[in-house]
Formats: C-alpha cells, sequence, structure tokens
C-alpha cells in the first residue's frame, strides 16, 4: 500500500479475503462469479508470496496448462520477424553489447542470417574496454556481423554544456538514429532497425498499456526522430528483463553475456550529473571499473540486478598525504531485483564498500570522496537520470 490510496467500501456480492494495518479491503472476491482483485502489485519483488498469488490464478482458478516455454518464443519470434522482413528486406542492428541488445541480435541473425548487420556506435560514452569485448563476444562467439564505428567525437560535442536529463537522453537517441542511417546508407538498401526495447523501458516512456505517467525517456522509445527512413523491429518489446536472459539461455548463448548487468543507452551521460565531457567520462569509466571488479572479485556481483558508479556534479575537501585535496565525489549503486520495475538497494557488506572506496580514492585522481545510494525504487529510479 505504499501509494497511501485505499478501498472504503466493496461492491455488493463481494468480500474482504485480506487486510494489512493500512487497508481493511486488501484483496476481495465474488465466488459465486469468480472474480478477484488485489489491491497491490503481486507481480513486483516486493510482494512476499506474489508469484504463489499469481501461479494459484493462472493454474487453479483459470485453468492454464502451463506448458509454454521460451523455446516456444524463440519459435514464435522468429517466424514474426521473418513475415515482417519478408524474403529481402535487410535490417540493421543497434547493438551495444549488453543483454537486450545481444539477444536482440542474435535472435534477429538467426532468423534472417546475413540479412542483419549489426552496428556498434561507440559514443565515448561507454564502459571502459567495452568496444573491443562486444565486437569480441558478437563477431567471433556469436557470429554476428558486426561493424563498429567511432562516433564518439560528434556525440561529446552534440553533449557540450547540456546538463538536463532528459534532454541528454534526446540528443543522443537523435543522434543515434542519424549515425544507424549514415551507416545504412554506406551498408546499402537496409529497411529495418533494430532495437532492444523492453517493456519496463516502454512503460516508463510511453505508457505503453496503461495509464502509468512518463517516468523517463528511453534512448530507444522517447529519443527517435520525427522522420525516419527506417522501420523499427524491436522483437523484445513485451519481454521483462527476466524474461530476456531466460530467452538468452534458451538460445544458447553464454551465462556471462545473459547474466551480464544492464548498460543503459545513454551510456555514461546519465551517470554523470551535469554537464558531459571527456575528462569526466574517463573518471567515471577508471572507477566504474575498479567498483565492478571488486564486486566479482568478491562474489557480490551475481547477487545484484545492477551496479555501478554516478560523478556527482559537486566537490569535496579532502586529504592526500599532507595536501589539500578538493575533487569530485563519487556514488556507488547497487540494486536488488530481478525485474527492474522495483528494486531496494542492495545489502552491501562494509567490507566491500570500504576497499571499493579506498581503491578509487587512491587510484582515480581527481576523486576523492565515495558514498553509498540506498534509494529503492520506487520512490527512485535505478538510474539516476
Amino acid at each position: 500500500m505504499s501509494h497511501g490510496d485505499k478501498i472504503v467500501a466493496l461492491p455488493e456480492g463481494f468480500v474482504t479475503t485480506g487486510i494489512t494495518t493500512s487497508s481493511e479491503h486488501a484483496s476481495m472476491e465474488h465466488s459465486a462469479r469468480r472474480i478477484f482483485g488485489l489491491q497491490f502489485h503481486p507481480e513486483v519483488q516486493h510482494t512476499p508470496g506474489g508469484v504463489t498469488m499469481l501461479s494459484n490464478f493462472v493454474k487453479n482458478i483459470c485453468g492454464c496448462s502451463c506448458d509454454w516455454s521460451m523455446k516456444g518464443f524463440v519459435d514464435e519470434a522468429v517466424a514474426t520477424i521473418r513475415a515482417t522482413v519478408g524474403e529481402t528486406g535487410r535490417v540493421i542492428g543497434a547493438v551495444s553489447g549488453g543483454v537486450d541488445s545481444t539477444v536482440a541480435a542474435v535472435l534477429m541473425n538467426r532468423a534472417i542470417g546475413d540479412r542483419f548487420h549489426a552496428v556498434l556506435v561507440d559514443n565515448g560514452l561507454l564502459r571502459k574496454d567495452e568496444a573491443v569485448n562486444v565486437v569480441k563476444r558478437l563477431r567471433d562467439e556469436c557470429g554476428v556481423s558486426l561493424t563498429c564505428v567511432d562516433a564518439s567525437e560528434e556525440f561529446l560535442g552534440r553533449l557540450a554544456g547540456v546538463s538536463d536529463p532528459e534532454k541528454k537522453r534526446k540528443a543522443i537517441g537523435n543522434l543515434f538514429i542519424e549515425v544507424f542511417e549514415r551507416e545504412a546508407a554506406r551498408i546499402g538498401k537496409c529497411d529495418f532497425l533494430l532495437q532492444g526495447t523492453l517493456y519496463p523501458d516502454v512503460i516508463e516512456s510511453v505508457s505503453f498499456r496503461g495509464p502509468s505517467a512518463t517516468i523517463k525517456s528511453h534512448h530507444n522509445v522517447g529519443g527517435l526522430l520525427d522522420v525516419m527512413k527506417l522501420r523499427l523491429i524491436e522483437p523484445l518489446r513485451e519481454l521483462f528483463k527476466d524474461e530476456v536472459r531466460h530467452l538468452g539461455m534458451a538460445m544458447g548463448l553464454p551465462r556471462d553475456s545473459v547474466y551480464r548487468h544492464p548498460f543503459p543507452g545513454p551510456g555514461l551521460a546519465i551517470r554523470i550529473l551535469g554537464p558531459v565531457d571527456k575528462e569526466a567520462c574517463d573518471l567515471l569509466r577508471e572507477a566504474d571499473f575498479i567498483y565492478l571488479e571488486e564486486l566479482r572479485r568478491t562474489g557480490e556481483y551475481d547477487k545484484i540486478g545492477q551496479a555501478f558508479a554516478v560523478l556527482l556534479p559537486c566537490k569535496s575537501v579532502g586529504v592526500m598525504g599532507d595536501c589539500r585535496t578538493y575533487e569530485r565525489v563519487l556514488a556507488l549503486r547497487a540494486a536488488a531485483t530481478s525485474d527492474f520495475m522495483t528494486a531496494k538497494a542492495h545489502r552491501m557488506p562494509y567490507e566491500i564498500l570500504e576497499t571499493v572506496s579506498t581503491r578509487i580514492i587512491n587510484e582515480v585522481r581527481g576523486i576523492n570522496r565515495v558514498v553509498y545510494d540506498c534509494t529503492s525504487k520506487p520512490p527512485g529510479t535505478i538510474e539516476w537520470e
């Protein structure tokens, strides 16, 4: 009942089946008409027993056989892609190396083979050594035809002086499309643009199937140009993150690729609060690398849905040796979540925080203070911008 609203009177024929300390009608049913109502979200991670409630409803009340499998989704998605693209259509792929774009690219490659052309745009906002690792993962390990385009100067130039997070997202999304259209022209005739949009992206951006407010624009659903020469194709659009991972495993992708933490399309731009420049990107890249390296070394990485560092738009006084410093502040974020619609701050062991903080301050010149973000989603979002 985190919203503070509650039902105060039941419709005729309904009886209360559940209460909380703040609501006398948390759940209800009309047994004769087999209608059931809940005043909370059983599907989110914060609801204890929520999956059991949904399972009971689907199996015991609706009588579903539950014989569907993710392999069935693969077959259906491949058939849908082939029908959409046709026998001669060609697709250019918006890939980043994250689980969403990797799964989407492999699925597209399986559907249409060499008529799919994957493109990685190095926008200068990627993690440390990301471009090299993505090329190795997708081209060498997954067999996807991949081209890497270095557009880092363009993106950093477009972002110069931009502080507002929505303007950052729009600028990055628009330039992404421009770069893809140029690359499509170089490759030859392409008809479709592949994006790894997920259902949470859509809900937060455009309220796809309900009354939810637009929380933030995602670069692959809210930052598209008004006039696009390529038609959009989004085979993962109605899947949640955990479902995408199941899909990746069903297609035989390496577990390390499938269970890699998400990385946002706008990249480090929305993890640098305030204006974005190369110096800030380099600082954040090094700090984030140390953070994730320690999480992997200690085995904590696999316990977390998403972990990353955020460079704050402020400085603090510190001491290095006998000298006074006045340098940037870094925040660490670690979200415990499976569906990415809700999340809690991960209860990070203090020893890990201490080690990460010490390493970052000692090894990354320009940062002299590290803090930890304890905000849940809601009220916060997982990313800061």
